[in-house]
Parts: C-alpha cells; structure tokens; sequence
C-alpha cells in the first residue's frame, strides 16, 4: 500500500515556483493511475529541486479516483494541477490539451505509470536551455537505453516492429520514434498543434510529421522499467489507431484517420451483412420478394454490428456508453434509416436485373455506407460542449 495523499510529504516547492511562471512543465495523461501519482509527483519535486515546474495531469474522468488523488495533492502543492475531461478518451488528445494548458517555455511529456525515467528530465532541460535543439527524446533503443518494462518478448518484438513501421512510412530518422517520453519547446509544440491528428497513444511520431519544419533532435538513452501498479493500456485497438496514424501521415493528411477507421469497419459490416443475407435467403425463398424481406434483415444486422464497431474504434475518443450507448444506437439506426433504405432500394433493383445476390447485396452496402457516414458523423458521435 502507498500512502493516501493526505500522509505524503513533499519537499516545500520553492517560492519561485509558487510565485512565478514556471520554466518546465511536466504533462503526464493518465487513466485509473491512482497508486502511480503520488508517487511520481514525489519523485518530481525530488529530481526537479531548484527549478521551476509544473505537473500537469491530464486525467480521462478515471473511475478509481484518480482525479481526486490529484485535486488532493494540489491543494497542498501548487505546482501540480489538474484537467480532468468528460466524454473525451485517448493519450495524445489529452497530451496535446496538457501541452497548449501551459506558458511554460520548456515542456516535457511522460507516462503516469512510473515506466519512465524521471531522473533524465534535468539533462533534458539543460540540453534545450544551452543548445539548438527543439527536441529531446529519451530513447530506449540507443547506447545504455533499455525496453525492460515490455512485459514480454511478444511486446518488445511488437515494440520494435512500430519503430520500423514508423521509420519506413515516415521518414523519421531518430531510433526510437514511438518513445512516450520527451521534452520540446513551447514553440515548437504550438507551431505543429494546428496540424496535429490526436489520435491513438504515438503523440511523437504526430509532432514530428506535423511540425512546419525539420526539427533539430537529439536522443538520450534511458531504462524503459517495470510498471509501479496498474495495469497497460495496450490493446488491439491501440494497435489499429496506431496503424491508422500512420496511413493519415503517408496519405499528407488527405484520408484523416476517422474515415480511415469507419470504412475499415464499413468493410466490415460488408462482410456482416453478406453472410447474414445468405444465411436469411435459406429462410426466405431466392425471389425478388423473398430477397427483399432478407435484405432488410441483413441491414439490420450489419447496422447494429456497425455501431458497435465504431462506437468502439472510430469514434472511441467520444464513445458512448451506458444510456448514451442505447440513445446512440437509437440516433444511428434512425439516420442511417435513409442510407438502409438505399441500400434495399439499390439492392433489390440489381439483383432483378442480374438475379447475383453478392453483387446486389454488395451495391447496395456500399452506397448505403457512404450515405451513413455522413449522418452518423453529424447527429450520432457529434462532440458535445
């Protein structure tokens, strides 16, 4: 057990970083990270003692109470604050909200899970305070640099395949360009946050693609550790958005990457509603009629598999759950009643004419997809003030 907020002591800060602007600010995103905070802010006023900083978490309404932990630790230390967001999700968004919430002149961006190591942000600062450099990453893939904290060879591997990725589809020449761990130039953040895509967990490979110009970058190398508490964030769909970035990045921001993902999952629902159009004609007979009463029951199907999908990946920054769930699967089935009926009325109409159920059946998912696009967009996952 860690100490509650209340019993953790922290060394007095210093008057200049109570009374004045900082010079650092430490902007750390975090999601159920209770036990980590604490701590990590300990270790903040330990290795950062005779600078300016700030510690800004950037918390996504965490349901163990993290937000509060951190509200509770500032009140007894000013220089940690904290923005806590409701019906927002997602690391890089809340990075990039952290970063633009500062006037600090010097900005470094971390983990909450005590994975990165602390003790290299003096180094970091001294380089961008005496030197040229816009950016300095803490690799874990040069000289000492080490990924002990990927819990398996499956994630190192999988580490590493995201660093070549990133290098061939990019162009990015730095060793370790999916690094969580940084330090930049309010310059040069400001200068690159029009363009920036905020999605997914990779908020550097989305500062270095988007900044106006070639940044001057330097590498330091640091132990990637062993999670505190808590568990990873890592899943498929880290995967997906991940993959999704960097097809927006090679496309020159032409495919942003919410279309990318609701076609993906159009394809999808595609597939759903094919096999359960075929699966239905073995009930209702193979005729106009008979096509008709099957299709509209494969819409239907593939309508409620598409909303989950995209409730779940395309739209997972703004997902909807509990009773906001049920009204959105309500709104997605009532605007996407036009593109249905589209897709019936395209559907029945080729395959009268052809007498091919896959051809129909793909004609009229694939209008009808454009058409839902466009309304669910509007009505169904529209951000709300």
């Amino acid at each position: 057990m860690i100490a509650s907020p209340t019993e953790l002591t922290l060394d007095a800060p210093p008057k200049t970083a109570m009374t004045g602007a900082p010079e650092l600010c430490v902007v750390m995103p975090s999601f159920n990270e209770r036990e980590n905070v604490p701590v990590l802010v300990a270790r903040l006023a330990s290795v950062l003692s005779g600078i300016a900083w700030e510690a800004v978490f950037v918390d996504d309404n965490s349901p163990d109470g993290t937000a509060e932990i951190i509200r509770d630790l500032a009140q007894a230390d000013p220089r940690v604050r904290c923005i806590k967001r409701i019906g927002r999700r997602g690391l890089s968004s809340a990075c990039i909200e952290g970063i633009l919430s500062t006037s600090a002149p010097y900005i470094a961006v971390m983990d909450a899970d005590l994975q990165h190591d602390e003790t290299l942000l003096p180094q970091m600062l001294q380089r961008l305070r005496q030197g040229p450099e816009d950016l300095v990453i803490a690799s874990r893939y040069i000289g000492t640099g080490r990924s002990d904290g990927l819990s398996s060879e499956r994630r190192k591997r999988l580490s590493r395949a995201g660093v070549y990725l990133a290098r061939l589809v990019t162009g990015i020449e730095v060793s370790d360009p999916v690094s969580g761990f940084f330090m930049l130039r309010r310059e040069v953040a400001e200068a690159a946050a029009p363009r920036l895509s905020g999605v997914g967990t990779k908020i550097l490979i989305d500062i270095l693609t988007s900044a106006p110009r070639k940044l001057f970058v330097v590498e330091l190398p640091y132990r990637f550790t062993t999670r505190h508490a808590g568990t990873s964030k890592l899943d498929a769909l880290v995967a997906i958005e991940y993959a999704m970035l960097l097809a927006e990045k090679l496309s020159g921001r032409l495919l942003p990457h919410k279309l990318l993902l609701f076609c993906l999952v159009g394809a999808s629902g595609v597939v759903v509603n094919l096999v359960a159009l075929r699966l239905l004609l073995a009930i209702f007979a193979f005729s106009p009629r008979g096509f008709v009463h099957a299709e509209v029951f494969a819409v239907a199907i593939a309508m409620v598999t598409n909303f989950w999908l995209n409730n779940m990946l395309t739209y997972r920054d703004t997902r909807l759950i509990g009773w906001q769930a049920a009204r959105g699967l309500v709104s997605f089935m009532l605007v996407c009643s036009l593109g249905a009926l589209v897709n019936v009325s395209l559907a029945h109409d080729v395959f009268a004419a052809s007498g091919l159920w896959l051809l129909a059946g793909a004609a009229g998912a694939a209008v009808g997809a454009l058409v839902n696009y466009t309304l669910t967009s509007v009505f169904t996952w529209r951000r709300r003030p």
